[in-house]
């Protein structure tokens, strides 16, 4: 084979970004894992252009700025996963399902602006139970919610 033909590398890091925007585009939560955007103006400048692109689509998937986007809306919310433009799809699909089932166990189906604003902390914990340093970690529900979901339901123990 040919230099030149080589396929990249194969990369267990497959997610560059996740984060969640209100219906105005603005950032709620948002987790970068490599240095494609460095500076939090460049973060907010590509949120702004992915929201501009996606929020009166009907699609699920995109590509901007050499980027592979996978998204969901929901009330007044709008998921997103972001990988490379060689990266499977159905992978940051499955990310972008474990984060959204997640999330809306965890808020107990209510997944609008308000419940989140609520449990941020929770909701950068679920992130992080899906996806370290930019390496899926599960795809599976059950193991994507933190521990303190499985503890018996107080005021103490959060919103699980």
């Amino acid at each position: 084979m040919e230099p030149n033909t080589l396929l990249p590398e194969p990369s267990l890091y497959v997610v560059k970004a996740m984060f969640i925007l209100d219906s105005d585009g603005q950032r709620l939560v948002a987790k970068y894992y490599d240095e494609t955007f460095p500076s939090a103006k460049e973060q907010k400048n590509f949120e702004k252009n992915t929201f501009n692109k996606t929020h009166r689509a009907e699609g699920e998937i995109t590509f901007l700025e050499g980027m592979t986007i996978v998204y969901k809306s929901s009330i007044d919310l709008f998921f997103y996963v972001v990988g490379s433009s060689q990266e499977n799809e159905l992978m940051l699909v499955s990310v972008l399902t474990c984060l959204f089932e997640s999330l809306s166990h965890m808020l107990r189906k209510t997944v609008e602006k308000q419940s989140l604003l609520e449990n941020l902390d929770s909701a950068f914990l679920v992130m992080d139970e899906i996806v370290d340093c930019g390496w899926m970690k599960t795809h599976c529900l059950s193991r994507a919610l933190p521990r303190f979901c499985n503890q018996p339901k107080n005021k103490s123990n959060g919103p699980c």
